[in-house]
């Protein structure tokens, strides 16, 4: 007959943490949290390719990088600003909705991997990071705080 042995003393400072981080930090609140994070990054990303005062024009200077540093093999640099513009700006705002939280999620998780593959395969702890975002928001979606769970969007 197995019997349970008391947990050693030195570890009820960390059971403490381990409840009060669970009761405290639902997994609703972290996707939330998540979702902004992860929008900022991206949005304020994109508004680096925009001209300054305008809402959505595209300034010349994203053109070049599209034709120079940010060159991809598969795809033409202005069809590529085009893209990668559009998608910096509307995913992270769908996903600070929590709408389409999964696709947008996956987009910018597709992004995140042409980046590392195709224009900054050093950076690559930084594409990890943003993969440690994107991918319990494509497994799990928005939670319980977003339209996707209003409108029952799975």
């Amino acid at each position: 007959m197995a019997t349970s042995a008391a947990a050693p003393a030195w570890r009820a400072p960390f059971d403490l943490l381990a409840r009060l981080a669970h009761k405290t930090l639902p997994l609703d609140l972290l996707l939330l949290v998540q979702r902004l994070g992860i929008a900022a990054v991206f949005f304020m990303s994109g508004r680096t390719k925009i001209v300054e005062g305008s809402w959505l024009t595209i300034d010349d200077s994203a053109f070049e990088l599209f034709r120079t540093d940010y060159a991809l093999p598969f795809i033409p640099p202005v069809p590529a600003t085009y893209a990668a513009t559009t998608a910096e700006h509307l995913f992270p705002i769908l996903l600070v909705l929590g709408l389409f939280t999964r696709v947008s999620a996956g987009g910018l998780f597709v992004m995140t991997a042409v980046i590392e593959i195709f224009v900054y395969p050093d950076a690559w702890p930084t594409h990890l990071s943003w993969a440690g975002l994107l991918l319990p928001l494509i497994a799990l979606g928005g939670g319980k705080l977003s339209l996707d769970r209003l409108l029952k969007i799975p």
